[in-house]
């Protein structure tokens, strides 16, 4: 079977994929701060390691889903994302099913994919470069 007409929706699958990511990724923020949509499993007031991990997951989080600065802002949750997966799933167990790590690992991942391939349709940056474009076109 031959797929290569999906070819055609990369760019839209790419902002989708980005665009659901980043609402996930935002979700893990609002538990920590706002106890939004469940409160933080923690008691008491947040160490300052899960106060930096919040703040990245909020920031680069909104900057991914409106297509800002994405390469960046998705490189960064990543390094987020690996260094939470070793620091507190990894050390529990070698494997991901075994230590609860699979989300960190996936988000990883796809946090480093959208940093080389950047934000796709729908983006900030997308309607700058098209703006710039026609500004060209008009000189």
């Amino acid at each position: 079977m031959d797929f290569a007409w999906l070819s055609r929706w990369q760019p839209q699958l790419l902002a989708l994929l980005r665009i659901v990511t980043a609402l996930l990724f935002i979700e893990h923020a609002t538990v920590k701060f706002f106890a939004f949509p469940t409160a933080f499993p923690m008691p008491g007031p947040l160490p300052p390691l899960l106060l930096a991990a919040g703040a990245i997951e909020l920031i680069a989080g909104g900057l991914v889903l409106i297509g800002l600065w994405t390469r960046l802002a998705a490189f960064i949750a990543a390094g987020e994302m690996a260094v939470a997966y070793w620091m507190m799933h990894g050390a529990n167990n070698f494997w991901p099913i075994a230590n609860g790590g699979e989300g960190a690992i996936l988000f990883c991942f796809i946090f480093l994919y959208i940093a080389a391939a950047g934000p796709g349709a729908w983006s900030v940056e997308g309607t700058r470069m098209q703006s710039r474009m026609g500004e060209v076109e008009r000189t």
